[in-house]
């Protein structure tokens, strides 16, 4: 019996004959170096179909970076309005990533409220509450238990993942141009006076 490994590979050729071992050995350096030849010619021809065809991406997507282009989507609300970003130009807009069973979001979300109470009137602020990996029948009771109004949209179009969303809440501010002018992960109080200043200095009022 005579053994022998493939060079770079975890394969082992064992080799059993009944003749006398010089003439043994001499059957089995042929087969090794046709066994050799197979296995060059199979990894070559992987090779050649990555070459033409190209590796899977696997590459996550990068998150999006203040200064740059918002992505552009459309999703529809709880209550079947159909809102697109770009249709939004020429407005300030918050896009509030979020979920009913993330406990930071639950106390931020009385401060949005009152903020777009406040800028509702004027129009020149729209606040879009994306909801993450969560349930629309679940938001909606949540919504009304919490006397919560402004629109939220289940995202149905891994818009999180566009914007390389890494958990929730994160917020990201548009400018009236459609430029990611910042970004806030984790919660924060939106209806401060501060808050609403700087609003309003994006909207131009």
């Amino acid at each position: 019996m005579i053994a022998f490994g493939v060079p770079g590979c975890n394969l082992l050729f064992i080799i059993r004959c009944s003749c006398p071992d010089l003439f043994c050995r001499e059957r089995v350096v042929s087969m090794q170096k046709k066994a050799l030849i197979l296995i060059a010619m199979f990894i070559f021809g992987i090779a050649v179909v990555f070459t033409i065809t190209g590796a899977p991406d696997v590459r996550q997507p990068a998150a999006v970076v203040v200064g740059s282009a918002a992505p552009d989507f459309q999703l529809q609300d709880l209550n079947g309005k159909t809102w697109k970003l770009s249709d939004l130009k020429g407005k300030v807009v918050l896009i509030h990533f979020w979920a009913t069973w993330c406990t930071t979001c639950e106390a931020e979300n009385p401060t949005l409220q009152r903020l777009y109470e406040a800028e509702q009137e004027s129009g020149k602020i729209v606040l879009l509450s994306v909801l993450i990996r969560d349930n629309a029948e679940r938001a909606k009771a949540y919504m009304r238990d919490n006397k919560l109004t402004f629109p939220v949209l289940p995202d149905t179009k891994a818009v999180g993942t566009q914007y390389g969303l890494r958990g929730v809440p994160e917020t990201f501010l548009i400018d009236r141009n459609g430029i990611v002018r910042d970004k806030v992960i984790g919660p924060n109080v939106w209806d401060t006076a501060e808050v609403r200043a700087a609003l309003a200095g994006f909207a131009g009022k």
